[in-house]
């Protein structure tokens, strides 16, 4: 038995097998629309492809189909926290009298057929395109190809968040805050349970002078002591919380370097910001466990997105407040630990998510910013 099926149709689905496949998009739910597939890929040239089997009969029709493209460009945009979003909106049946422009962002073009494929400069964006399209396969052979390509790719992502997000043994975190309270009942032992500021000076708290002077590894060791008990349930409390999270994701290495890179970009900025006093605690390292895990969200940001937006900016926005608003709180390290969090993340790559560029663009970046934080801090 043969199957008959209509040229836009199988156009329809040759385009969308190779999106899916080939260029990673994903489908989008778009309410309200017929004859119409919606794809997206925060990655790719385009942010959106749209394809459009409806009838475009005039300007007026093509001009108001502009203007409902960008209005679900704007709900994409919004929901992944995106900068920008551009689209490229596929028209598959437009009248001779109809001329598609080039309207902020959004890049129409008319395909009636394959062979228009290698006359349209827009998909040259896609070099793989033309030999990509199932052009041998037609009816029946067609479907079944388009249908087992698309499904296989679904198992293959199925299989790879599981694999992100499914629960693993926590560590490095445990290990973390098991270091940071033996620190503490040592010091407290040895300073005779007086947690003064000298007392942990003596034990490796962070002081601008004496780390300019070859004391280097209290840039460190800082990060292990607290000044009190309260100060270590409360910093414990979140390590816990927070490095499970992101150690989860992201692996037990990786973590540590994060953790240790961020509580070294913390002391820097605290010693530059703050020369004179005496700074201990961990939650230096902790803010950048937060700018580790905004990076992630940020790459996630089509699963995680309202995670992102209702609960990691709203704590990292309230802490940094009560760390400007309430006294002897070292605001300096917080954002320092931040910033290195975050860069040494995107250094680092995420799963499945490694743009060697952007891994590239991190690593300098944090190259650059820790050195210029060791020049203000050893040669101003």
């Amino acid at each position: 038995m043969t199957l008959q099926m209509q040229k836009k149709d199988e156009l329809i689905m040759r385009l969308v097998h190779y999106f899916i496949t080939e260029e990673n998009y994903n489908p989008i739910v778009v309410n309200g629309v017929k004859d119409e597939i919606w794809l997206q890929n925060q990655n790719g040239p385009y942010k959106i492809v749209r394809i459009n089997a409806n009838y475009i009969h005039n300007k007026e029709q093509y001009e108001f189909d502009v203007i409902k493209l960008k209005n679900v460009m704007r709900q994409v945009k919004k929901k992944t926290l995106s900068w920008k979003m551009n689209a490229l909106n596929i028209l598959l049946d437009v009248n001779d009298g109809v001329a598609l422009e080039q309207i902020n962002g959004v890049s129409s073009i008319l395909l009636k057929n394959v062979k228009d494929i290698k006359n349209t400069p827009l998909l040259q964006e896609f070099p793989s395109i033309n030999e990509k399209l199932l052009l041998e396969e037609k009816g029946i052979d067609l479907i079944i190809d388009v249908t087992n390509g698309i499904n296989k790719k679904t198992e293959e992502e199925n299989k790879m968040y599981e694999n992100i997000f499914k629960p693993k043994k926590i560590v490095i975190t445990n290990i973390l805050v098991l270091i940071n309270i033996i620190a503490f009942f040592v010091v407290y032992a040895l300073s005779g349970a007086n947690l003064t500021g000298l007392n942990l000076l003596k034990y490796g708290g962070l002081n601008s002078m004496l780390v300019k002077e070859g004391e280097v590894i209290r840039l460190i060791t800082c990060a292990f002591l607290h000044g009190g008990i309260l100060h270590l349930l409360f910093n414990m409390y979140s390590l816990y919380l927070i490095g499970n999270q992101l150690e989860q994701v992201v692996g037990k290495w990786k973590f540590l370097t994060i953790y240790l890179v961020s509580a070294l970009s913390a002391s820097l900025m605290s010693a530059v910001i703050n020369p004179n006093i005496v700074s201990v605690g961990a939650s230096g390292a902790i803010f950048g466990l937060l700018g580790a895990i905004l990076y992630f969200g940020y790459q996630y940001r089509l699963y995680l997105g309202s995670i992102l937006k209702n609960q990691i900016v709203p704590l990292i926005i309230l802490n940094l407040f009560l760390g400007f608003t309430i006294s002897g709180i070292d605001n300096a390290a917080h954002i320092g630990g931040l910033i290195g969090g975050l860069l040494v993340a995107m250094s680092l790559g995420v799963q499945q998510k490694e743009e060697k560029n952007y891994q590239l663009n991190g690593f300098i970046v944090l190259v650059i910013y820790l050195l210029f934080l060791g020049y203000l801090l050893f040669f101003k």
